[in-house]
């Protein structure tokens, strides 16, 4: 049997060493050991790599991938198939339901935009008849906790709130398009949706790897510098706060959806404020260097 190091499974199968021995240690992917302590795996672990790829593409989570792995290694294609089906369903509600809401809330912010592109200019002081504080005049003013996991979504939240894993007891809420009380608008984005009643935070405990390989990693950084071109930045505790006209949401949330599909150690965090977009990012202390590299850079 063919065996390889772990540079030449990472060479073979574009899955970063660090992500390998993520894997090894969630049980993912096992590994014999030489005498001298290196790794060595089969021609198998290529397969079964493929495998988790193409599972973790679909937005399952690492449990249930592990789940579906022991389902796969019996041999039985009937059993991953009826196995298979229930979650891919089940994700594809989830998304469908995501989608909707982001389209809802997309639409109300183009609605403020049209407003305030057709109010007057004044020059004296902004008061209530200027229209900036009337009913429906701004995009919906509540705190919105968008999950990342997967297709963003935005579902009712309150301030400041913690994201953890977990199914949410109650059904997302409608975005409104009026404004209440003329408070801006958080969108926060976590590794996986509030649970009822408990306030956890992934991010924080999320082993720091990623499984993108060299060529995705580059394209992401790319996408993310140009999304955050002219941003005003500023440290935060844990992390980066910039600041970015505020039509540049839609991108920044997808990317953010995206990266947490690889990277769930990363916690973002929208506060939407009339015509600019506050993006904060966080990672644990171990992470800070590639928040840094990929958030921190020089325009």
């Amino acid at each position: 049997m063919t065996s390889m190091r772990i540079s030449q499974l990472a060479e073979r199968s574009g899955v970063p060493a660090t992500t390998l021995r993520f894997y090894e240690s969630a049980g993912l992917l096992s590994a014999d050991r030489t005498p001298a302590g290196y790794r060595m795996y089969g021609e198998d672990a290529v397969d079964r790599l493929a495998f988790i790829g193409a599972a973790k593409h679909l937005g399952l989570a690492l449990e249930e991938i592990g789940e579906l792995v022991g389902v796969w290694e019996a041999g039985a294609c009937r059993d991953v198939k009826a196995d298979l089906r229930p979650r891919i369903s089940a994700r594809l509600a989830e998304a469908e339901a995501r989608t909707a809401e982001l389209a809802a809330f997309t639409a109300s912010l183009r609605g403020a935009l049209a407003h305030l592109d057709a109010l007057p200019d004044r020059a004296g002081r902004c008061d209530p008849e200027c229209g900036f504080l009337a009913p429906g005049a701004g995009a919906g003013a509540r705190s919105v906790s968008a999950r990342a996991a997967g297709p963003v979504s935005a579902s009712a939240a309150g301030p400041d709130t913690g994201h953890g894993p977990g199914s949410s007891a109650s059904a997302p809420a409608p975005i409104s398009g009026g404004a209440h009380g003329g408070q801006p608008v958080d969108v926060v984005l976590s590794p996986g949706p509030r649970a009822a009643g408990e306030e956890t935070e992934r991010w924080r405990s999320a082993p720091v790897a990623c499984s993108l390989g060299e060529d995705g990693l580059h394209e992401r950084t790319a996408r993310w510098r140009e999304a955050v071109a002219g941003a005003t930045r500023a440290a935060v505790p844990e992390g980066l706060r910039l600041t970015l006209p505020v039509d540049r949401v839609t991108r920044i949330a997808e990317l953010a959806a995206a990266e947490q599909e690889c990277c769930p150690f990363f916690d973002f965090r929208l506060h939407l404020d009339g015509p600019h977009l506050h993006l904060e990012v966080r990672a644990p202390a171990d992470g800070g260097a590639l928040l840094t590299d990929l958030f921190d850079s020089a325009d």
